[in-house]
């Protein structure tokens, strides 16, 4: 590809195409993402678009899930029958159908080039693939016999399409390919790891018998230069429960080249070795393809929109001659978008060595290759760009990239752990306003998961569990030790209260209100006295997806439960003074949350994960959830300055869970010994998140299988060691480990509006640059002492 000045040095590279799903390279725009294989003249498009879901508007709330039911589970929890109370949940409060709808693939685009001289599966000389994460373009080059061939592939969000362009020295054909989502190999839904990983992407095999189009799936020429691939939503299947698919979607590709552009209306049920192949070009020295994808989704209740007419307009949307000059000012709109986000924020921890990322990663565990960690780092703040963006759907369990129908655990929000880490490193890396997406979703839980609260809890204000999905789905699924979780959207508003926290910005303040009021009303009507006398309680809840020694994970009052339930109660109280209203509520949220019983030291010296000391004989000992640990992080309400004993029980209980499980698991488990200050610690766990076991050659996070939380809880984990602060104080290097000795940083943000640049050598911090709101006091503590200051005139305070 060309070079250009725009480039980047922060980039992912390889010497070969991708072989499967996992190695190819993913970009996008919040709405369309795309993965690119890189493959020389049999290049693979593999599409998504964020509101393909399976199913349509319903309701999952189950009729005999009423408070009467509910008041039977607890009286099976108050008296010690755990596993009959888990068996009457299952049987009498789990939502109708019993999971939720699944996000879906769009199918993949094939390209084949026809170069003189050259078989498509001639092996190419001099070749190279790489994602810029600067500009946002994924790019391959290739030679053969002194000829050049450069491929680029980018998401635009100002012109909300997809362009592949090439370019050759030589004249060369093309032919335009389309396959359909398939199923591919999923995992138990309710499982820790994946039975069976996704499937390897297949090269594309002339001798592959390719299956025909699904039903209703069609492709045609839609006009001279333009192909059209309309098809219907899938059905959502629930053992024999069926909700019908409700959307309808479509793909528009449109052809500018300088060659000769020939389409035809193909055999729809006929699969060539292309799969549907309606477009060839001829005699062409570049091609360029722009992709637009929309489904009829306008709302969680509301399928009515036209996605005909939508990739219609997008692709006749930039509005001036797409010749050479006109797709690179097209290309630079998108360039100029991206880095509008991506250049708030830069790192440094070492120069890269010159070897392909993959390599780089399969030695990622010695920790001998600092820039890896940054290049990590960086590439999870592409990832956000890329997957969440506002008026989009927030980043899901893939982000936005998914290969088929049955994707991992339904590629859904999963909220009692992975929806959230999605967003922890939001903030802190200068893309608070990417946490828009996570908002809009909230607020429609409030609204769906008000009858919820109502039918299954006789409570005000709205729930959520553990899983929900494009519909807004809000009673349990998949089964009492999951499902019977009702904080999920406790846990939802603490990370956007959290978020609010970085720039308290009034006028989001008061969107944010009503959801944080209608979640803190559901628990003041739903909260219990402990039968043990020891204040309030949920009940029937669980500690996420881990099992207590009673053969059950059902109990009552959690840990986890009770430090959500007081920082909701909290934040809501604040949030009222802050806006000087519901005064007399703000006084009870402050009571009730001062009843709730506290965190319990166990007889080991852990912090106690259930209310009763049951950790010891818990059948999982190196469980992948630390729920427990909500109050270290990413709560904040246990720290080593402010309750230094309960700091302690939960240094135990990270060493009991030892250091490694899943890779957002893993990711998690660093955050923790980051916000402790334990950076050698945080370092070495990171070390093997970065490493083969739980990282693809793409990057992607290896749970297995790919599960995007991971890239982005272990690049929240780069930053806690590096800032953090409260309303008062700001920690620079809390915890900076001796295997990043020298490097910078500039962009990092923290609490309070503060935005601080470092830089250090040798493990010593040699300079730094504090801006915020001008004449703010503030306590900076620094590995070396403690400062009182006041930001100057200008907002800054600067050190060395």
């Amino acid at each position: 590809m060309a070079q250009t000045s725009d480039e980047s040095t922060d980039r992912l590279w390889y010497d070969a195409p991708a072989r499967d799903w996992n190695a190819a390279l993913p970009v996008g725009n919040g709405h369309l993402g795309a993965m690119v294989f890189g493959r020389p003249g049999r290049e693979r498009l593999q599409l998504n678009e964020d509101t393909l879901w399976s199913g349509g508007p319903y309701r999952n709330d189950n009729p005999a899930a009423g408070p009467e039911a509910l008041a039977e589970v607890r009286r099976l929890v108050d008296a010690g029958e755990y596993r009959a109370a888990q068996d009457r949940a299952d049987a009498t409060l789990l939502g109708v159908p019993l999971r939720n709808a699944s996000y879906g693939s769009l199918g993949d685009l094939f390209v084949r080039l026809d170069q003189p001289g050259r078989t498509p599966d001639e092996p190419a000389s001099d070749y190279r693939r790489e994602l810029d994460l600067g500009t946002a373009v994924a790019g391959t080059r290739w030679g053969s016999d002194g000829r050049r061939t450069t491929a680029e592939t980018f998401v635009s969000a100002p012109d909300q399409l997809l362009v592949h362009r090439i370019t050759a020295d030589q004249p060369f054909g093309l032919r335009l390919g389309y396959r359909g989502a398939r199923a591919v190999p999923g995992v138990d839904p309710m499982g820790d790891t994946a039975a069976t990983g996704p499937a390897a992407a297949p090269v594309w095999d002339p001798a592959e018998d390719l299956p025909p189009l699904a039903a209703g799936v069609r492709v045609r020429a839609d006009g001279a230069d333009r192909v059209l691939v309309t098809g219907p939503g899938a059905d959502h299947v629930v053992d024999d429960h069926t909700v019908p698919g409700a959307l309808s979607w479509a793909i528009g590709v449109r052809v500018v080249t300088d060659g000769v552009v020939t389409t035809r209306d193909p055999d729809e049920e006929r699969a060539t070795d292309e799969g549907v192949s309606p477009l060839e070009v001829a005699d062409a020295t570049w091609v360029a393809l722009l992709v637009a994808a929309a489904t009829s989704h306008v709302g969680y209740d509301d399928v009515s929109g036209d996605p005909v007419a939508v990739v219609r307009t997008r692709t006749a949307a930039p509005g001036e001659v797409l010749d050479p000059a006109g797709l690179d000012r097209l290309r630079e709109r998108h360039v100029a978008d991206h880095r509008g986000y991506y250049d708030r924020f830069a790192v440094d921890l070492g120069p890269a060595p010159d070897r392909p990322t993959d390599e780089r990663v399969r030695n990622g565990e010695d920790g001998a290759d600092p820039a890896l960690h940054a290049l990590y780092l960086q590439y999870a703040r592409y990832l956000l760009i890329a997957s969440s963006r506002p008026g989009s759907q927030p980043a899901n369990l893939q982000g936005i990239w998914n290969e088929g129908l049955t994707p991992p655990w339904g590629s859904k929000w999963t909220i009692n752990i992975n929806t959230e880490m999605n967003y922890w490193p939001a903030d802190a890396a200068g893309l608070g306003d990417l946490v828009a997406p996570l908002l809009a979703l909230v607020e429609d839980l409030a609204v769906t998961g008000a009858p919820t609260a109502r039918a299954m809890y006789g409570a005000r204000g709205w729930v959520a569990h553990h899983n929900t999905d494009l519909w807004r789905a809000t009673a349990p699924v998949d089964g009492a030790p999951w499902g019977l979780w009702p904080t999920g959207g406790a846990w939802l508003c603490t990370t956007l209260w959290q978020h609010w926290r970085y720039r308290r910005d009034p006028d989001e303040l008061a969107r944010l209100y009503p959801v944080l009021r209608g979640a803190s009303e559901f628990f003041l009507d739903t909260l219990v006295e402990d039968p043990g006398g020891r204040g309030l309680i949920t009940s029937p809840s669980v500690s996420p997806e881990n099992q207590h020694p009673y053969g059950s994970s059902v109990a009552a009052g959690p840990a986890m439960d009770r430090q959500l339930v007081v920082d909701l109660l909290t934040a809501t109280a604040e949030a009222a003074a802050l806006l000087d209203r519901d005064h007399e509520l703000a006084a009870l949220l402050r009571a009730t949350a001062a009843r709730i019983v506290p965190d319990r030291i166990g007889a080991q010296g852990q912090l106690q994960e259930w209310l009763e000391d049951w950790d010891a004989d818990a059948p999982e000992q190196h469980h992948r959830h630390v729920s427990h640990l909500y109050a270290v992080y990413p709560g904040g309400r246990i720290s080593t300055e402010t309750t230094p004993e309960l700091a302690a029980a939960a240094r135990v209980s990270l060493d009991q869970r030892g250091d490694y499980a899943t890779g957002w698991g893993t990711a998690w488990r660093a955050c923790l010994w980051a916000r402790l200050g334990d950076g050698e610690r945080a370092h070495r766990v990171l070390c093997g998140l970065v490493g083969p076991q739980r990282t693809y050659p793409n990057l992607f996070d290896a749970h297995p299988p790919f599960q995007i939380d991971g890239n982005f809880g272990g690049a929240a984990a780069m930053l806690e060691l590096l800032a953090r602060a409260d309303e008062r104080t700001l920690w620079l290097f809390p915890a900076l480990p001796s295997g990043w000795p020298t490097g910078s940083v500039r962009g990092l943000c923290a609490v309070g509006g503060l935005e601080v640049d470092l830089r250090w050598r040798d493990g010593a911090l040699t300079g730094a640059e504090v801006r915020g709101t001008p004449g703010r006091p503030l306590a900076v503590r620094t590995p070396t002492g403690r400062h009182e200051v006041e930001l100057d005139a200008d907002g800054r305070w600067v050190l060395g």
